[in-house]
């Protein structure tokens, strides 16, 4: 009680000055980092133990707007604002849900913090600009927690790609993503967590959504539109981020999403079957499709050339069109990777000042991406990605 007495004394001195700081530094490849976190949910709880898992890493604190996540942590606050005041903080990770990331990284960021924000980082176009801005305007580290991105997929795939005549002219990637969960619970469900606790009088409600109190929306936020983008912000961005970093793919000309809530009729809006098309200016297709109620098919990439592919599940893998490259054989990537790789990555880039993994770019050009899909779906028709302008047409 008295360390959180003591934490809580300070932020609040903190915020009768300024949330604004000056330059970042770079703290030197032994220095201690003292981070935050913004969201003591389940996510947030899982980024904890990785960066528990990171060297010479601290956790001094947590936000959160909920009573009783918060009484499961040392050293706790209701308001995020709080916990950027604090002195003692070198970063923050913002684990929150997707309509509040705009407005916690751009705080983050202006009081001085090193920032890794969950994907997918952007929720809306305007929100990404935002954003965008506000990484423009800082000197901060900032990792988009695509965590795709610092496994050893990436060395085996760059290794592959190192000779650019063993794979051709890239036409496609196809992807997919199938899930499936028993009957009696569908994917997101959450009902422990309705318990007695879950009361209006214990959650800052106006800082999750001004409209009145609504227990399901706080426990279920994923099922909605104005709080998620479903599965194409939790599972999509995922695979995209990694192959738009392999192969530095920008934003799409235009994309087309089709499906439906096939499955759970539980009052969810976001639908549970999917297919979704990008097409990219770099002359490519890319495809993915999900559902949720089988995983037969599993999760994988494969990335089509005309002289070899690339494959990605558990391991990656180059296969050869032996019609153009007769003389290549088969080849199984053996790079290794760590649960807390992504968070390591990001620790290190604060310390020696270097890029991340996942760059805020990188997280930019697939929110856009992911977002183009959603307002497809919405609209019931094709979009196009205005480059000019910057805006889903």
């Amino acid at each position: 009680m008295d360390s959180r007495r003591n934490f809580v004394g300070k932020v609040a001195y903190g915020l009768a000055g300024t949330l604004a700081a000056g330059p970042s530094r770079v703290l030197g490849a032994n220095a201690r980092v003292r981070v935050g976190i913004i969201g003591a949910g389940d996510r947030g709880m899982e980024l904890a133990n990785q960066l528990r898992a990171c060297t010479n890493t601290d956790i001094a604190g947590y936000a959160d707007i909920y009573s009783k996540h918060r009484e499961r942590v040392a050293v706790a606050v209701a308001d995020y604002r709080e916990l950027l005041a604090s002195k003692d903080i070198d970063a923050v990770v913002i684990a929150t849900p997707q309509h509040l990331h705009a407005a916690q990284f751009q705080d983050a960021l202006g009081a001085g913090k090193h920032v890794y924000l969950e994907k997918t980082a952007a929720f809306t176009v305007a929100e990404a600009k935002q954003m965008r801005s506000a990484y423009r305007a800082a000197t901060q580290v900032v990792q988009i927690g695509h965590q795709a991105c610092s496994t050893g997929h990436v060395a085996d795939v760059t290794q592959f790609l190192s000779d650019p005549s063993r794979f051709g002219k890239l036409t496609a990637i196809a992807m997919q993503h199938h899930r499936n969960t028993p009957a009696a619970k569908p994917q997101w469900a959450r009902p422990a967590l309705f318990t007695p606790e879950l009361r209006a009088e214990n959650i800052d409600w106006p800082a999750f959504d001004p409209r009145g109190f609504d227990p399901d929306r706080f426990v279920h936020w994923r099922y909605f539109w104005d709080y998620s983008g479903g599965t194409v912000f939790e599972h999509m961005s995922q695979q995209l981020s990694f192959w738009y970093k392999t192969l530095n793919l920008q934003i799409p000309s235009s994309a087309n999403m089709e499906g439906g809530i096939y499955l759970w009729k539980d009052g969810r809006e976001v639908p549970d079957t999917v297919s979704v098309t990008l097409r990219q200016p770099e002359d490519l297709m890319i495809s993915w499709v999900s559902g949720l109620g089988n995983n037969q098919l599993g999760i994988s990439e494969d990335a089509l050339g005309t002289n070899g592919s690339i494959s990605r599940a558990s391991q990656v893998k180059y296969t050869p069109q032996k019609m153009n490259r007769a003389d290549l054989r088969e080849t199984t990537g053996q790079s290794a990777h760590t649960p807390q790789a992504h968070m390591q990555n990001f620790i290190d880039a604060i310390r020696l000042g270097t890029e991340p993994s996942c760059p805020f770019d990188l997280g930019y050009r697939v929110s856009i991406a992911c977002r183009m899909a959603i307002e497809s779906y919405r609209q019931g028709r094709t979009v196009r990605w205005d480059a000019r302008r910057e805006e889903i047409t």
